[in-house]
């Protein structure tokens, strides 16, 4: 069973719960019983089998480090050409991305540095380098 899959169960058993006050208290039991024994063996095979990616970075990030995963994460998006990408290149006038493109660039961005990135600010976050000294100045990284 996927991680996915897992994930489902459970949002499928919160629902279950949420509605489980009209329910007697013998189907609530039986749901939970169901529940465990889906996802903790799931859980348990897939962290023994090394199913998870985790990213192990330094709680100390450098300018050069920062950058280099900007530029990856804006290669990864399918849209994008690596020879027209530099730290300068704008997102709409150099890579041709419209604003729904720009809004799914940003939201990769949010899934890399494990932080939310307000409207506000992703409206001025136009190039790669905006991107790297807003990462930069969040994470209170200077040169």
């Amino acid at each position: 069973m996927s991680f996915t899959q897992v994930a489902r169960s459970c949002g499928r058993f919160a629902a279950a719960l949420s509605t489980a006050r009209l329910a007697s208290a013998v189907a609530l039991q039986s749901q939970s019983r169901m529940m465990h024994r889906i996802a903790v063996p799931a859980i348990s095979t897939m962290l023994t089998q090394n199913k998870f990616t985790l990213r192990h970075y330094s709680a100390r990030n450098t300018i050069e480090e920062i950058e280099h995963r900007v530029l990856k994460v804006v290669s990864a998006y399918d849209k994008v050409t690596a020879d027209k990408l530099n730290v300068d290149s704008h997102f709409i006038n150099d890579l041709g991305l419209d604003s729904l493109d720009h809004v799914e660039v940003i939201m990769a961005m949010e899934d890399e540095f494990g932080f939310e990135i307000p409207d506000s600010d992703a409206e001025k976050l136009l190039k790669p380098a905006d991107i790297i000294k807003y990462v930069a100045d969040k994470e209170d990284v200077y040169e």
